[in-house]
Order: structure tokens, then C-alpha cells, then sequence
């Protein structure tokens, strides 16, 4: 480092100038911190701003759009493009049983307390393997199993005139539990889910090859004790979506993102 000096001044003149210029320097410095820190808050405060009023965005577009009867349970759509419905608890179980299982429909279910009832809502139409083995998948992962922390579970499946609200003698049916009759499918069901949003904003949460197939950003799901609300905020950043519609969509139990 180089230092003029000025030869008409003193060296205790020419001590107190650089004095000066390093006061001078140095107060410059100071505000020139003081600036970056004022710039950093406002950046933040901006970012924040930015972030509610997506928020606000999302939610806005949420209440705006037509929600299907469906968005009330759980559902997807499977690879084939039918609708698959079930139940969150013992009342929508029986809702949607009662309400909203048609003749020609598949019901899911499995002899594990605690499972859900899924619907194959299939129009008239017959439903193939994938659509069979996703809503299969559905009902395994959606049941206690997942909680458990189990990796496959039997699960089956039946018309929808052999469940009846009709107990056997003796026999009392509790809200959200139907007898079966007849003979029921079996199918040995693997615990694997995903969620994404679809083409109509809806956070859409079931078995991997359905939500591949249905939506344009999703990610894969395991079973976790992680805390829902966490791993919702990590998926929020990968998928979009409003947080409450991917927190109601996981499995509960706990989950997180697959690496």
C-alpha cells in the first residue's frame, strides 16, 4: 500500500489528513452497511409480500373454481380415466356407500380394521387391471396399514349389491361399517402413493402410475414419521398447489418426499 505524502505539510499534517480521509472512509462505510441492511429488510419484507399474496392467489383460485362432489374424499384418477373414491373416516365411509356407489361400480376394502371403502366409479364401463390395481393400492395405502408402516396388504373387492348395512343376527354395524356377501377378489396390494396437481388445479393424491399419468408435477411419497405439515410445505415447493388441499390429501401416519 502507497502513501503520498505533501512535502509542505508536516508529518503531523500530513497524520491528521489521512486521519481525516480514514474518518471519512470510514463513516462511508458505515453507511454504505447501513444501506445493504435497509435493502436486505426490504427484500425480505418483499419476498414475504410476494409469497402471501400467492398465497392469496392460490386460495382465490381455489374458492373460484368448481369443486366436484368428489374433492370431499379422498379420490383420484386412474390411468384408464375413471374416477376412484373413497372414504377419510367411518362418516364418509358411509357417505359414500350410501350416496355414491352405483350399480356397475367396484367397492375396495380389506378385513384390517380402520380401512377405508373405495369406489371404482366406472359409468357403465368395465374396468381394466391398472384401474383394478390402482384403487387396490388406494385402499391399502389410505388404510391403517401405512401408519403401521407396513409394505403390502390384501385388500378386495366386490359388486356393490354384495354390501348391505344389514348385520348378521346378533350382529351390530357401526357407522362407516357394512357386512360383505358373497364372494369377494382378492388382490395382494403394494403401500405406494404420489401427489400432484392436475390440469384443473386440484391437488390429486393416489398410486404412482395414476398420478404420472394425470399430472404435471407430482412427487412420490413414503412412509414416514415425518410431521404432514412439514413434508406438505416440501411438496408445496415441488408441486404448487394450496398447502391445506396436500395436507388433507396424505395419508395419515405420516409421510415424506422420496429422494
Amino acid at each position: 500500500m502507497k502513501l503520498t505524502l505533501d512535502i509542505t505539510k508536516s508529518p503531523e499534517q500530513n497524520s491528521a489528513l489521512y486521519y481525516e480521509k480514514a474518518k471519512k472512509a470510514k463513516r462511508k462505510l458505515e453507511g454504505a452497511e447501513k444501506a445493504l441492511a435497509e435493502s436486505r429488510k426490504k427484500l425480505a419484507q418483499l419476498l414475504q409480500k410476494k409469497q402471501l399474496d400467492d398465497e392469496k392467489a392460490q386460495k382465490s383460485a381455489a374458492k373460484a373454481r368448481d369443486r366436484k362432489w368428489f374433492e370431499k374424499f379422498r379420490w383420484f384418477v386412474s390411468s384408464e380415466g375413471m374416477l376412484v373414491a373413497g372414504g377419510r373416516d367411518a362418516t364418509t365411509n358411509e357417505i359414500i356407500i350410501k350416496k355414491h356407489t352405483e350399480t356397475g361400480d367396484l367397492v375396495f376394502h380389506t378385513d384390517m380394521a380402520g380401512s377405508p371403502f373405495f369406489v371404482v366409479k366406472t359409468e357403465g364401463k368395465k374396468p381394466g387391471d391398472e384401474t383394478i390395481t390402482e384403487a387396490a393400492t388406494a385402499t391399502a395405502s389410505f388404510s391403517r396399514a401405512w401408519r403401521l408402516g407396513l409394505s403390502v396388504l390384501e385388500v378386495f373387492h366386490v359388486d356393490p349389491d354384495q354390501v348391505s348395512k344389514t348385520a348378521k343376527s346378533g350382529e351390530y354395524m357401526g357407522k362407516g361399517a357394512f357386512m360383505i356377501y358373497g364372494k369377494t377378489n382378492y388382490i395382494t396390494a403394494e403401500l405406494k402413493l404420489a401427489i400432484g396437481v392436475d390440469s384443473e388445479g386440484r391437488v390429486m393424491c393416489g398410486p404412482v402410475a395414476a398420478i404420472k399419468k394425470n399430472c404435471g408435477k407430482y412427487a412420490e411419497i413414503i412412509q414416514s414419521r415425518d410431521k404432514t405439515s412439514d413434508t406438505a410445505k416440501k411438496i408445496r415447493r415441488i408441486i404448487g398447489g394450496e398447502l391445506d388441499d396436500i395436507i388433507a390429501a396424505l395419508p395419515s401416519g405420516g409421510c415424506r418426499v422420496k429422494a
